[in-house]
C-alpha cells in the first residue's frame, strides 16, 4: 500500500546544497548532527511503498488542512526537544499536531537536564511537554524516547505509553553493525578526531594537550556558527580575538588547517572512516564515527548525551570526572565495544517493533530498498569538507565572494519587487491563513 510520509527534517538525504547556502539558510538546523538522525530515519522508512517528504522544519498550524489532505502519517524524529529553550517551538509543533487528523509518530525524543537526571530542573516546561505528549498520543500508540531519563520524566508527568528506542542514527546500517579496534594501542601519529562542543569550557586544557601531542588530530565541527567562521572568518566584532577553545580563526587548529565541517552525513562518515579514534562531547559526532566503523568515546556533559551512551552501550566517562590531563590513548585503551556490538540486534528489533506498531514499513525488511537507498547515496555528489578560509586558494575565495555578491543582488531584486507591489499585495504576502482569506473576499 502506498504510504505518503511527512518527515520532520530540515532537508532530504539527496538534497544537495552548497556550504555557503547551508550557512545562509541554515539547512542543518543549527547543528549538522540533526541531519545524521533525520537522514537515518529517512532510510529506515524508505520502503518501495513509501513516498517521503521532508517538512523543512515547518510547524505552522495553518498548514494542517494541507497536511491532512496530502499525507498519511507525520513522523517526527526529535533530539533534545524537552528543554527550556525549545519550549516555544514545542508549543508551535503542538498546535499543529492538535489540528492533524492523520497519525503522528515521534521517533526518539529526549529531555535535557544535568547528568544526574534532575527532573526538578524540567518543571518549568512540564505544561508544554504535557500538551505535546497528549496531542501525539491522541494520534499514536506510544511515544518513542531516546533513553531512561526521558522515559522517567514522561512517566512522572503521567504518561505510560512511552518506549525507549534510542536514536535512529545508530540504525543506519540495520542490524549489521560492529565496531572493532584496529590496533591494540593508540599512538601519537595516529589519526584522531576531536568531536567537541566549543561551549564546554572544561575541554580547553584537553584541547591544548591533544593539539600539542597528536599532529594528525582534526577538529570535526558541527555548529552553524563555526560553519560561518570557516567560510568567512570571524565576525567583525570578534576579529583579533583569541580563546583557548577553537572558536576564532586565531586558534592554532584554524591556523594549521585542522578544522573540518561537513554539511551532509555521507561525506562526513566517509572522512571519519579514515580515522583511528574519535572522542569528545558531541553525541552525534561520536555516533557518526561509530557508524563509520571508527571507535568512538563520549564525554557526556548532560542527560541528553548520557542517556544515549547508556542505551547504546557507547564507551563513556562523565565530563565532570575527566581530568584535565586525560589522554586519548587512555580512553582508547579502556574503550570496550562488546556490549555495544552484542546488544545491537536486540535494540534494532526494538525500534523495528515500534515502527510496526505504528504501521510504518522498514526498508531493511522490504527487499532491496535499503540497498537502493545506499546506491542513491553513492551516486549523489555532495559538498566535501569545509576547511578554514586560510586553507583555500585565492580563486576559491573569489568564487565564494562571487556567490555572496550574486546572493545579495538576488535579495535586493526581491526587495525592490516587493516594495513596488501595492500595499494590499504586500500585506497578503506577509500574512496567511484567516487574514489572507479575508483579504481575498
Amino acid at each position: 500500500m502506498h504510504q505518503r510520509i511527512l518527515l520532520r527534517a530540515r532537508k532530504g538525504p539527496f538534497d544537495v546544497v552548497t556550504a555557503e547556502e547551508t550557512y545562509e539558510r541554515d539547512w542543518i538546523g543549527k547543528n549538522s548532527g540533526n541531519l545524521v538522525f533525520s537522514h537515518a530515519a529517512h532510510k529506515l522508512l524508505a520502503t518501495s511503498a513509501a513516498e517521503i517528504t521532508p517538512s523543512r522544519f515547518r510547524a505552522d498550524p495553518r498548514d494542517a488542512d494541507e497536511i491532512n489532505e496530502k499525507y498519511d502519517v507525520f513522523v517526527i524524529p526529535l533530539a533534545n526537544a524537552f528543554r527550556h529553550d525549545y519550549a516555544n517551538r514545542l508549543m508551535s509543533m503542538t498546535r499543529l499536531i492538535e489540528r492533524l487528523k492523520i497519525p503522528v509518530v515521534v521517533l526518539g525524543v529526549g529531555a535535557q537536564t544535568d547528568v544526574d537526571g534532575d527532573l526538578e530542573y524540567l518543571r518549568p516546561i512540564d505544561e508544554p511537554v504535557k500538551a505535546f505528549c497528549r496531542a501525539v498520543l491522541d494520534r499514536s500508540h506510544s511515544i518513542g524516547v531516546r533513553g531512561e531519563i526521558s522515559e522517567t520524566y514522561l512517566r512522572t508527568l503521567g504518561f505510560s505509553a512511552v518506549e525507549q528506542i534510542g536514536c535512529p542514527s545508530m540504525f543506519l546500517h540495520g542490524d549489521s553493525f560492529r565496531v572493532e579496534k584496529a590496533k591494540a594501542t593508540l599512538g601519537t601519529e595516529d589519526r584522531l578526531a576531536f568531536v567537541i562542543s566549543p561551549y564546554v569550557r572544561a575541554l580547553a586544557p584537553i584541547v591544548r594537550h591533544h593539539h600539542q601531542r597528536y599532529p594528525n588530530l582534526r577538529y570535526l565541527a558541527q555548529g552553524l556558527y563555526t560553519l560561518g567562521t570557516l567560510l568567512y572568518g570571524d565576525a567583525p566584532n570578534l576579529r583579533g580575538k583569541t580563546d583557548d577553545m577553537p572558536i576564532h580563526t586565531s586558534h592554532p587548529l584554524f591556523v594549521e588547517d585542522k578544522v573540518r565541517m561537513f554539511v551532509d552525513p555521507w561525506p562526513w562518515m566517509e572522512y571519519l572512516a579514515g580515522f583511528d579514534f574519535a572522542f569528545g562531547t558531541r553525541i552525534h559526532g561520536t555516533i557518526t564515527a561509530l557508524i563509520s566503523g571508527t571507535p568512538g568515546y563520549l564525554l557526556p556533559h548532560d542527560s541528553r548525551t548520557l542517556e544515549l551512551a547508556r542505551y547504546f552501550d557507547i564507551p563513556y566517562r562523565l565530563m565532570r570526572d575527566v581530568p584535565a590531563d586525560v589522554d586519548a590513548a587512555q580512553l582508547y585503551e579502556e574503550a570496550d565495544y562488546t556490549a555495544l556490538n552484542e546488544g545491537h540486534k536486540e535494540r534494532f528489533a526494538r525500534i523495528t517493533a515500534f515502527l510496526a506498531k505504528h504501521d510504518l514499513g522498514l526498508s531493511f525488511a522490504d527487499g532491496d530498498s535499503a540497498t537502493r537507498f545506499d546506491e542513491q547515496v553513492r551516486q549523489t555528489v555532495y559538498p566535501q569538507a569545509v576547511r578554514p578560509a586560510s586553507a583555500h586558494t585565492t580563486d576559491e575565495l573569489l568564487a565564494r565572494m562571487q556567490w555572496l555578491r550574486d546572493e545579495n543582488r538576488t535579495l535586493q531584486q526581491k526587495l525592490k519587487a516587493h516594495r513596488a507591489q501595492p500595499l494590499r499585495e504586500q500585506v497578503k504576502q506577509a500574512v496567511g491563513g484567516r487574514v489572507r482569506r479575508m483579504l481575498s473576499r
